[in-house]
């Protein structure tokens, strides 16, 4: 992986730079089977960026050769798990970018109704409420801290 020994190759670390950078531009998509072929470009620049980290030499195997000219094993068990971490993200995935085509015939992400809130309030230059404060918690609904659930149903049982 190296030319002399000491620095990575030019073009591995050219290499990362492209998968990284074409992933992280696939992730800004809105289509699901974008998103997934961003993660999936992420995650082999990742591994080969954690690759170049390591020292290159030798099988890490003992007994095959002098210790100081074997390769670091510890990148390259880093790798092995990131290749499994990414392959189940992977699966997940593609599970939702399917589910998503089998309910809706699309792929793609849809806005939240509070985007569109924030879109139109943008277009019309207008200012959302502001918490002017000063009210007691009783009288803010933001700062009401509701009770947990089970203390509700069993107050509702007694009664």
């Amino acid at each position: 992986m190296t030319a002399s020994g000491a620095e990575p190759v030019l073009v591995l670390v050219l290499a990362v730079g492209v998968l990284v950078g074409c992933g992280v531009i696939l992730l800004l998509e809105r289509s699901l089977t974008r998103i997934l072929l961003g993660v999936i470009l992420i995650g082999n620049g990742v591994n080969l960026l954690i690759l170049l980290g390591g020292r290159s030499g030798g099988a890490p195997v003992v007994g095959t050769g002098p210790v100081d000219r074997m390769s670091d094993p510890l990148p390259q068990a880093m790798v092995l798990t990131a290749i499994v971490i990414t392959f189940g993200l992977t699966a997940f995935l593609l599970a939702v970018a399917y589910r998503s085509w089998y309910l809706t015939g699309d792929d793609e992400v849809p806005d939240d109704l509070e985007d569109r809130q924030i879109i139109r309030r943008a277009e019309r230059d207008e200012v959302g409420t502001a918490d002017i404060g000063g009210e007691g918690p009783d009288d803010d609904p933001e700062q009401v801290d509701p009770e947990p659930a089970r203390r509700r149903l069993r107050r509702g049982d007694e009664a």
